[in-house]
């Protein structure tokens, strides 16, 4: 019999949905302390996640989820920076 495989779960901080790891944008803090978007999903540090969409990134931005989950003040230019990186790449 053949071994069904787990797909990992993560939770988008913006519409709080469950949904496959593969489709979600992981947003991650460098042990340096820099947030940044990581679309390979490879970057070391600790991880949050977000949908592919600039709503979600707003609504996590309002909620001060993406603080919560680092436990680290998150100055605006950083969200404004996210958010033109992923506006620049949906547009492509």
């Amino acid at each position: 019999m053949a071994k069904v495989r787990k797909i990992p779960q993560r939770q988008c901080l913006g519409c709080r949905e469950m949904k496959d790891k593969k489709s979600l944008l992981r947003v991650v803090r460098s042990p340096e302390g820099e947030v940044s978007l990581d679309f390979g999903g490879k970057k070391p540090g600790r991880g949050a996640y977000v949908c592919h969409s600039l709503e979600c990134l707003k609504k996590a931005r309002k909620s001060k989820a993406l603080e919560r989950g680092f436990e680290t003040q998150i100055p605006a230019e950083v969200y404004d920076a996210m958010e033109k990186e992923l506006g620049g790449a949906d547009g492509q």
